[in-house]
């Protein structure tokens, strides 16, 4: 029984992180019992993500309708073979 419920404990932990301090903060929150704080994600800059999102958004249209049938056939053979590389 005492098998079963370290087995059913050990099995809700998180995983263990690798960076030192990381590491060093997640085994006092494990034997603190409390829960850690969880990270925030880098705030992006919205000048920056505008741009992004307009040049994404014409960016494919444009380029095929500037590409010769020629270059689009070049590019689809060189992807093929990229494909197909390894699995000879």
């Amino acid at each position: 029984m005492l098998e079963r419920l370290c087995y059913a404990q050990a099995m809700k932990t998180k995983k263990t992180p690798v960076e030192l301090n990381k590491l060093a903060a997640f085994i006092v929150d494990q034997a603190t019992n409390e829960e850690p704080e969880p990270e925030e994600a880098p705030a992006k800059n919205p000048a920056a993500v505008a741009l992004g999102k307009l040049g994404g958004l014409k960016g494919g249209k444009v380029r095929a309708e500037r590409l010769t049938s020629e270059r689009r056939t070049e590019i689809a053979k060189r992807a093929a073979q990229a494909r197909w590389k390894g699995k000879d």
